[in-house]
C-alpha cells in the first residue's frame, strides 16, 4: 500500500495537475468564445439585408446543425471529396477523409478526435490558395456532392420558419465558406461556421479560435442573437448530436433531428421534441413554435404548424 509521501499521494503535485487541468479549461472556453465571435461576426458580414413579410417576427429564429441534420453525412467529407477531384490533394489523403465519413455515419454521432483529425487534414489542403478560389470551386462541389443529400423534411422545416417570416440560420462546424453557399442555395439567412484565418485573401492554415463545435456553436448564437436583438426563448434550435446539447439548450424551442442515442435520451428527459428521417417509422409532425402572444403568424398558419410530439 501506497504511503502518505509517495509520489501518488504527493499534495504538491495534485495541486498542480489540478492547476494545469484548469488552465486546460480555460483555455478552451477562450477559444470557444473566440470561435463563437468569430463565426458571429462572419456570419453578419455574409447575410444579406433580410426581407420580412409584414406579418414577420422579427424576435424569432430558427438555428439548424448541418450535418446529419440537414445534410447527410459531414460537409467537409463532401468538401474534401470535390477538392481531391480538382487534385488538391492525393489518394492516401481522400482514403482518411473516407473513413472519417465511415466512422461518422457507423456511429451516427460526431467525436471530437475524429472531428479534429478531420479539420487538420483540411487546413493543410487549405494552406496558401485564395479564399475567393476555394469559394468558386465549393459552388461546383455543392452541385456535384452536396445537392442531393439534403434531407427533406429538414429543409422543409427551415422553409417553414422562413414563411413565418423568421430568420434562419445554419450552425456548423463547417468551414464558414462551404456553410454560407449551402444557406445560400437553400434560400436561408446565413450560416454560422469555422473561420480559418486568412491574410490579404490567402489561408494561413490557422483557425480563428477553435472549429465552431460543442459549446462555441452556443457562444456564436449567443452573440448573433445580441448582435440582431433576437429573444432566444422565441427561438428554435435543430441538431441530431449531443456535442449540441449547449445549442439546444439556450432556445426556448429545441428539436432533436435523426438523434444520436445520447442526444435522443437526454431529448425525452427534457421533454424535447424528436424527429428522425433515417427509419421507416412513422416520424412525428413537428412545424414552426407559434411565439406566445406575438401574432407573427396568421391564425390558419400557426393551426398548420401545430407541433405534435413523437410517439413513444
Amino acid at each position: 500500500m501506497a504511503g502518505l509521501n509517495s509520489p501518488t499521494h504527493d499534495p504538491s503535485l495534485a495541486a498542480a495537475r489540478r492547476g494545469w487541468l484548469a488552465a486546460r479549461r480555460r483555455a478552451a472556453t477562450e477559444r470557444s468564445e473566440l470561435a463563437g465571435q468569430a463565426a458571429a461576426e462572419a456570419a453578419r458580414e455574409a447575410a444579406p439585408e433580410p426581407e420580412f413579410p409584414s406579418a414577420g417576427d422579427l424576435k424569432a429564429a430558427a438555428f439548424f446543425d448541418l450535418d446529419n441534420t440537414v445534410m447527410q453525412g459531414a460537409a467537409i467529407f463532401h468538401l474534401c471529396r470535390g477538392l481531391y477531384k480538382r487534385k488538391f490533394f492525393r489518394k492516401r489523403e481522400l482514403a482518411r477523409f473516407a473513413w472519417q465519413q465511415a466512422y461518422f455515419r457507423m456511429a451516427g454521432a460526431e467525436h471530437s478526435g475524429h472531428m479534429r483529425d478531420a479539420r487538420d487534414s483540411a487546413l493543410s489542403i487549405v494552406r496558401g490558395h485564395r479564399v475567393s478560389e476555394l469559394m468558386a470551386i465549393g459552388e461546383e462541389i455543392y452541385d456535384e456532392y452536396m445537392a442531393g443529400r439534403i434531407w427533406p423534411g429538414t429543409r422543409a422545416l427551415a422553409q417553414a420558419h422562413l414563411d413565418a417570416g423568421q430568420r434562419v440560420w445554419l450552425v456548423t462546424a463547417a468551414p464558414v465558406e462551404t456553410a454560407t453557399i449551402i444557406a445560400r442555395r437553400l434560400g436561408l439567412t446565413g450560416a454560422l461556421g469555422t473561420v480559418a484565418e486568412s491574410v490579404g485573401g490567402v489561408y494561413t492554415g490557422r483557425l480563428v479560435g477553435e472549429p465552431l463545435h460543442g459549446p462555441a456553436k452556443a457562444v456564436a448564437v449567443r452573440a448573433l442573437a445580441e448582435a440582431e436583438d433576437l429573444d432566444l426563448e422565441r427561438c428554435a434550435a435543430y441538431s441530431d448530436s449531443a456535442n449540441d446539447i449547449p445549442l439546444l439548450s439556450l432556445v426556448g424551442h429545441p428539436y432533436a433531428i435523426n438523434p444520436d442515442k445520447q442526444l435522443r435520451a437526454h431529448a425525452r428527459e427534457m421533454g424535447w421534441r424528436l424527429r428522425d428521417y433515417r427509419t421507416g417509422r412513422k416520424a412525428a409532425r413537428i412545424g414552426v413554435p407559434a411565439a406566445a402572444g406575438a401574432g407573427a403568424v396568421a391564425g390558419g398558419a400557426v393551426a398548420a404548424l401545430a407541433i405534435q410530439k413523437r410517439r413513444r
